[in-house]
């Protein structure tokens, strides 16, 4: 065989162990993602069960809390890349490993204490927003319950990014399960009452939350004490010990990663906020359309997640073919898919929206049209939404956090929601403007996000740090 051939086959063959390597990785971490989001979708269901003001009351308090948590996951997200580009750089690095989830658990717990004083204040903050004082009061009552999850959430998501690190993902989505399983049961005998336990309503659905999340900490402590490969690393060994260049490492890192999951998440409340000024039926479209996107999410966002690992681990052993492989083939996967879902979009909007609504209610059919002429624009914004989640998980796993996080303000701030605030009430193009500047956002921190990798990418990814 030829050198030229021999070239060609190896490097056939380092393509296909980075696609292996990268979906193994990739789909425990995406179906954690969609047994996190079940968590959630149980409790609204039950709150339903309640009537509409708990309802209304615990969508108020879960937008304050889900606000605050997201922050603290993406402080937290930071110890994958710097796990992970401590095992590239050395294979079997125990000390190393040790002190960056020991640095990690404690700003998790540093971050949770201003945002529990925050979320305490839960009622004064809603009626300061102008929300009706019994709901106000409703919904901070369930915060107080709620917010006490926080810590061993934060804590669950440090060891999670250990093990990712270490390319075991699996037991994750074991502890994610079982935290769906015992936030149902827990919450269906809270809030209502049963086997003899009084009847707490929400403040019942947020100590549920509260105990899942504990138990699936405590079966990822279980998993690193006695699993022999995780044993190793003696986690909890010297845990008071401080480290502070390693600390303050990972606030460096974290911070901005917190802001850009921040600067996301308020846009689409905010969109959610000036749908309602639109119409009822605008509003309803939205929520519709905005759960399809937010499923079919979890795929780039558990490839975002793999892309950091992969990346980082060559990062941390100065690897650049493979920092490009890593990289390409999560991006490859992600946009791929997210545009088969937006081709499903295009196609079969009315069956996808059949699944919300009776299309054959003519009281729906209003929403029903509007949630289709969203869809549409949500094919363009489902490609682009792909491409940004998994490009941001690529750059940070070259520990690159920074820019991207000026990218999304900029983005998704200055571009996305004033074009759309302009669409839909200057050019009165409604809901259907609005979508368009959400999609215009995501496209501009997209396409900054691509272009940012392919520069480090072209001057040899800059530096190894």
């Amino acid at each position: 065989m030829s050198e030229e051939s021999q070239t060609r086959t190896t490097g056939g063959a380092a393509w296909r162990d980075e696609i292996r390597a990268t979906l193994v990785l990739a789909w425990p971490l995406i179906l954690t993602n969609l047994a996190q989001t079940m968590m959630t979708a149980t409790d609204v269901v039950m709150m339903g069960w309640l009537g509409p003001d708990a309802l209304a009351a615990g969508a108020l308090g879960s937008n304050l809390y889900f606000g605050t948590m997201i922050f603290g996951l993406g402080l937290t997200t930071a110890t994958a890349p710097m796990i992970a580009r401590e095992l590239g750089r050395k294979g079997h690095s125990v000390r190393d490993v040790r002190r960056t989830v020991r640095q990690g658990m404690w700003m998790a717990a540093a971050v949770s204490v201003p945002i529990w004083i925050v979320l305490w204040q839960s009622e004064a903050i809603l009626l300061a927003m102008g929300q009706e004082p019994p709901l106000a009061k409703a919904a901070g009552e369930y915060v107080r319950a709620l917010q006490w999850s926080l810590l061993p959430f934060f804590f669950f998501l440090v060891l999670r990014s250990f093990i990712s690190a270490l390319e075991r993902p699996l037991w994750a989505l074991w502890a994610g399960i079982a935290g769906v399983i015992v936030n149902a049961a827990a919450a269906w005998v809270l809030i209502f009452g049963h086997f003899g336990l009084p009847r707490l309503g929400l403040v019942g659905a947020g100590y549920a939350t509260t105990f899942a999340d504990f138990v699936m900490f405590a079966i990822m402590v279980a998993v690193v004490l006695r699993d022999r490969k995780f044993r190793r690393y003696h986690l909890f060994g010297r845990f008071w010990r401080a480290d502070g260049p390693r600390f303050r490492e990972l606030w460096h890192l974290g911070l901005p990663i917190g802001a850009t999951l921040v600067f996301e998440v308020a846009v689409f409340n905010a969109a959610t906020f000036l749908m309602g000024l639109i119409s009822a039926a605008a509003l309803a479209a939205h929520s519709i359309a905005m759960q399809l996107v937010s499923l079919s999410f979890m795929v780039p966002l558990g490839l975002a997640q793999a892309a950091t690992v992969r990346v980082g681990r060559a990062f941390g052993a100065h690897d650049k073919d493979g920092i490009r492989r890593a990289g390409w083939t999560a991006y490859a996967m992600g946009v791929g898919f997210m545009a088969l879902t937006g081709v499903a979009m295009i196609v079969a909007p009315r069956t996808l929206v059949g699944v919300f609504l009776d299309l054959d209610v003519p009281a729906n059919l209003p929403v029903v049209e509007l949630a289709i002429s969203f869809l549409a624009v949500a094919a363009l914004f489902q490609v682009m939404d792909g491409g940004q989640a998994v490009a941001a998980g690529m750059l940070r796993g070259l520990h690159d956090t920074r820019v991207p996080m000026v990218y999304a303000g900029i983005g998704y701030w200055c571009i996305g929601l004033l074009l759309g605030v302009a669409l839909a009430f200057q050019a009165k193009m409604a809901g259907f403007g609005l979508w368009i500047g959400l999609a215009a956002g995501l496209t501009v921190v997209a396409l900054l996000l691509l272009g940012r990798w392919l520069r480090r990418e072209r001057l040899g990814l800059v530096s190894f740090g």
